[in-house]
């Protein structure tokens, strides 16, 4: 792009951006453009940025407050979120947000236990004090990565509902521990039966959940909510072991087999939760989505979908079509959490300048701190944004050393998205139990060049 073209295109941006503030109106700006959306995907270009959590916390307080969402289905463990479900609907058992939060025990657990969702939670629970169980906002959710914590889920449930269907569920479990002597470790179990080394516990898994479908009269004749919520959170637990064993088998595949996999679980999870919260609530649900922006901006607008990727955006888009929204962030520079190595420590590290023909350093070089961007509102402006460019993606693991590699994909963001948040220097989320090279940080590097 030649120089006059990028300034006339920044001009562009400064125009049609909408400057945030810091105060509610940020989020009434962003609701506007919602507008009648059943669905709201919101998404994060990191795992481990502060601005990041605290405005989508902020705006989903407010659709839940002003617009009448129901609940908040995260990319998270469906077990782990479940005890937090628990929580902000009243349970007396959980005192405190970070008890509620303290199933997040695998890595990376700051992605949810942290000082912002933690604070959310216990909003949430007062929110939803002294309304009636149908009218409680819940929180969920969608992952699959909870093998051995689902199994343990159905097997605690049957024990208080079915002891002889429990003690069956025991045995036909008892396959993902017999003959792999794995010490529970999921990726262990599909490396050992990917390769013919065990046997596949596949017909195991969906025995229980076929099981446990057939008694689903018997489970829910003492009626009401509870006993609804408690099968749900069963079945679909069953339906996790189901979907979690498959992808565990797939990720010795290849990449594209196991994200479909994975991607596929989170849309089917989302619908399942929406029938069952129209069931109980006997109105449409309305469901704010947090997930990466990688799952959330609709995958066919980028290089990952030409490659044969999907992802939770293009699923509920296709769906649902203009009642969904899906909203993403960026930043162009600051501070990060995120690890060096898979199961490492968090780390609060410096993230680099943006590269050069990135979305993010077009956004840092329109001059605005912080702004909304709306990428239906403007034609001129989108015929300009909606070609290929470099987009940034940290996740749990942040690799400066092989930025480009790592971290940037190209994409077309009017179609990936509806909206963007550029935050154009974030601050590293804070984990409830910020480790030593958490406080440690890093001494910030000048890259690519004197910044």
């Amino acid at each position: 792009m030649s120089h006059d073209a990028a300034r006339h295109l920044e001009r562009l941006i400064a125009g049609q951006a909408i400057a945030l503030k810091g105060n509610s109106g940020d989020y009434d700006a962003v609701r506007r453009l919602i507008g009648n959306a059943r669905f709201v995907l919101i998404g994060e270009a990191t795992h481990g940025s502060e601005e990041f959590y605290r405005f989508r916390a902020g705006l989903t307080r407010q659709l839940i407050e002003q617009d009448g969402f129901s609940a908040v289905a995260v990319e998270g463990d469906w077990p782990d979120c479940y005890r937090v479900n628990r929580f902000v609907r009243g349970d007396e058992r959980i005192i405190t947000a970070e008890d509620a939060l303290s199933d997040f025990k695998r890595f990376p657990a700051w992605m949810w236990r942290n000082e912002v969702v933690a604070e959310f939670a216990d909003w949430l629970r007062g929110h939803n004090a002294g309304k009636p169980a149908e009218k409680r906002a819940g929180f969920y959710g969608l992952d699959l990565y909870s093998l051995y914590a689902s199994i343990q889920a159905v097997i605690t449930y049957l024990d208080e509902v079915d002891p002889p269907a429990a003690h069956q569920a025991r045995d036909y479990y008892a396959c993902f521990d017999h003959g792999h002597k794995l010490a529970r470790n999921p990726q262990q179990y599909g490396y050992s039966t990917a390769f013919g080394i065990s046997e596949s516990c596949e017909r195991h898994a969906i025995d229980t959940l076929v099981t446990l479908r057939r008694n689903a009269a018997q489970y829910l004749a003492t009626d009401g909510f509870d006993a609804a919520e408690d099968y749900f959170s069963a079945d679909h637990n069953a339906r996790t072991v189901v979907d979690a064993e498959t992808y565990y088998r797939a990720m010795f595949r290849g990449r594209i087999s196991s994200w479909n996999l994975r991607d596929r679980h989170m849309a089917e999870t989302l619908d399942a939760l929406t029938e069952h919260l129209d069931r109980q609530t006997g109105a449409p649900a309305k469901i704010v989505v947090w997930a990466h922006n990688s799952h959330v901006g609709d995958a066919r607008a980028t290089e990952m979908g030409a490659a044969g990727e999907f992802n939770i955006g293009q699923l509920v888009r296709e769906a649902h079509g203009k009642t969904a929204f899906l909203l993403g962030f960026s930043t162009c520079s600051g501070e990060v959490t995120a690890a060096s190595r898979w199961d490492g420590p968090a780390e609060r590290k410096s993230v680099r300048r943006a590269l050069p023909q990135s979305y993010e350093a077009l956004f840092h070089d329109s001059g605005l701190p912080n702004f909304l961007l709306s990428l239906k509102g403007s034609e001129a402006l989108n015929l300009r944004l909606d070609i290929s460019r470099l987009q940034r993606a940290i996740g749990v693991l942040y690799l400066p050393e092989t930025e480009r590699q790592s971290h940037y994909f190209f994409s077309k963001l009017p179609e990936q998205f509806d909206a963007i948040i550029h935050f154009d220097r974030t601050h590293a989320l804070r984990p409830l139990e910020p480790s030593a090279p958490w406080h440690e940080g890093e001494v910030f590097e000048t890259y690519p060049s004197g910044f």
